[in-house]
């Protein structure tokens, strides 16, 4: 898929069009890149199916866009895009990458100091040159040093959420290469970590030959640049995203013990394999087996369950293979039955076209029809947030008027769904909300966000995010730490402080399921289970096509050993109210 490679130019030349102050076509741009990045469908299949026509009903994709989408399609490169990196020679998506430098900013180094990489950047900072510039400031310029090291300590890692598709269609060509009788994801994707470095395929072929043709089909593959080995029963490849992707055919016999192994986690795997030697066995990548008589029988390898079960424990999910606790809780059969993949019957965060969301209200709604919920909660922006064209209380009327218009025709429809009446609400630096408790008030339910102030010390942040809490009005605090996966740091506070306050307060935290944010992390998420804090799961969806994001919140939260009863949108609307409703 092209995709991702597509969404990145286009980003880029947004970019450097706002680098040019250009009025309106940067948001352009960047719009058409978020669409095509969170498409499932593959952009050159669009393409040769439908031509332009097919490429300009893409959201966000114009005649203009379109044309050097086809462009790259059957040239492999974009001259518009070129064109502005000769006048502006910088690494654009590496410099962006570093927290509150803008395009602007990026063009101002460039002109007064020749940065054009990150390398450039932190040699600069280093020496105290960056502090010089007009606009910028020593506190600036250790603030850009802290955002190096940390895109150095994320390392080159894939955000799932974003990969899955891909992840999905070559795991699904695999498996349907005549003769494969089984393909598998393996590895930290499987479960279902934010982040992954590589990817792991597993499969079981019919015959030998189907093996060897397999590894030739899976080393030809298009997006294929680059072969590190090929053989019988394993092969290593990079794509064109950057990712490495090795493809190991198991035998039949042994497939559920390799599944295992290459799952891991490391130090599950380590434990698994004590219980065994306890046990007077051996467990490895090929099955277990008994070694007590001086010969090796093996006794379980084709399927995970029968490992488990031989060891005298529970099915562990791969999700929370981690080592945490899960070993000692399957062998006392008290795992949590954790919550299923379509357990969420409402989203809770959705912004739409009356902010800085892609789609109407309507379209958003029939959206989540389609997905099979109940409801959804329209959360567009405050007016503090004027970079999203925030609402203010005016704004804030009538659009809840359209949605009363809206669930009385869906009604007459004959719809069994209903849209809730909400608003994404800053939290101001004192910790005061951006709109009136009155306006709050009249909302089904409120959440409040942190946009603005990350650097604050860990006590004032905390104190801040409570006193918004204590609020009457306030339901969920939206993404609790505003962390942004290998963007930016979580917010500095003590967790266990804000959980003690969100329990004290009934307050909801939400697991923000959008890939980039999965906030809250899953250690996090398990803090809360553990104190009865309540909890939700919400795509954060800015076009309706992120709505599907809900399930990757869902991973997150059987990461933290959530069950249903903690979720506060898993139950119809009525139970939800009630359950998130301070008064």
């Amino acid at each position: 898929m092209k995709n991702q490679e597509i969404a990145k130019i286009l980003s880029e030349i947004g970019e450097y069009l706002e680098m040019k102050e250009e009025p309106f076509k940067p948001r352009a741009y960047a719009k058409a890149a978020e669409a095509i990045s969170s498409m499932d469908q593959d952009i050159e299949k669009i393409y040769e199916s439908g031509g332009m026509a097919a490429v300009e009903e893409i959201p966000g994709v114009g005649k203009s866009i379109a044309e050097k989408i086809e462009e790259f399609l059957k040239t492999g490169r974009i001259k518009y895009f070129e064109e502005l990196k000769k006048k502006v020679p910088v690494d654009v998506s590496g410099l962006t990458a570093i927290e509150g430098l803008g395009p602007k900013k990026i063009k101002k180094l460039f002109k007064e100091l020749d940065i054009r990489t990150v390398e450039d950047l932190e040699a600069a900072a280093l020496s105290h040159k960056v502090r010089s510039i007009p606009g910028f400031g020593e506190k600036t310029e250790e603030g850009i040093l802290k955002g190096i090291q940390f895109l150095k300590e994320s390392g080159n890692r894939f955000i799932l959420g974003f990969t899955e598709s891909q992840i999905e269609e070559i795991r699904s060509r695999i498996g349907e290469y005549k003769g494969v009788r089984k393909a598998e994801i393996a590895g930290s994707a499987r479960r279902k970590k934010e982040t992954i470095g590589d990817l792991d395929i597993l499969a079981i072929t019919d015959h030998d030959e189907t093996a060897k043709g397999l590894m030739k089909f899976f080393v030809s593959m298009p997006e294929v640049i680059h072969v590190y080995s090929q053989g019988e029963t394993r092969s290593s490849v990079r794509l064109e995203s950057g990712m490495d992707v090795d493809l190991r055919i198991l035998d039949k016999g042994s497939y559920g013990a390799g599944l295992m192994y290459f799952t891991g986690s490391k130090d599950h795997n380590i434990e698994l394999r004590k219980i065994a030697i306890r046990k007077g066995w051996k467990l490895n990548e090929y099955g277990l087996f008994d070694i007590s008589g001086g010969k090796e029988k093996l006794i379980a390898g084709e399927t995970e369950e029968e490992i488990y079960e031989k060891l005298g424990l529970q099915y562990i999910y791969p999700e929370i293979r981690e080592n945490t606790g899960e070993i000692e809780a399957a062998g006392e059969d008290r795992l949590p039955k954790l919550i299923g993949y379509d357990d969420i019957m409402g989203d809770l965060q959705v912004q739409t076209e009356w902010t800085d969301g892609e789609d109407s209200i309507e379209s958003c709604a029939m959206e989540a029809i389609k997905e099979g919920l109940k409801y959804i909660l329209i959360t567009d922006h405050s007016k503090r947030l004027t970079v999203a064209n925030g609402l203010d209380e005016e704004r804030l009327i009538l659009q809840g008027r359209e949605i009363d218009k809206l669930n009385k025709r869906l009604a007459d429809q004959g719809y069994d769904f209903r849209i809730l009446k909400g608003i994404e609400c800053d939290i101001m630096k004192d910790g005061s909300m951006d709109l009136s408790d009155d306006a709050l008030a009249q909302l089904d339910i409120v959440g409040a966000s942190v946009h603005s102030y990350f650097n604050l010390p860990a006590t004032d942040q905390v104190e801040r995010i409570i006193r918004a809490m204590e609020n009457r009005n306030v339901d969920v605090i939206f993404h609790p730490t505003a962390r942004i996966i290998n963007q930016r740091k979580a917010i500095d506070m003590d967790i266990d402080v804000l959980i003690a306050a969100a329990l004290k307060t009934g307050t909801t935290l939400e697991i923000d399921a959008f890939p980039d944010r999965s906030d809250l992390k899953d250690e996090y998420i398990r803090k809360c289970v553990e104190s009865g804090v309540k909890l939700s799961i919400d795509s954060d969806a800015h076009s309706k096509r992120h709505m599907r994001y809900i399930k990757a919140g869902i991973a997150q939260a059987r990461r933290g050993w959530v069950e249903r009863h903690n979720i506060v949108n898993a139950w119809p609307v009525k139970k939800c109210l009630e359950l998130i409703k301070k008064d």
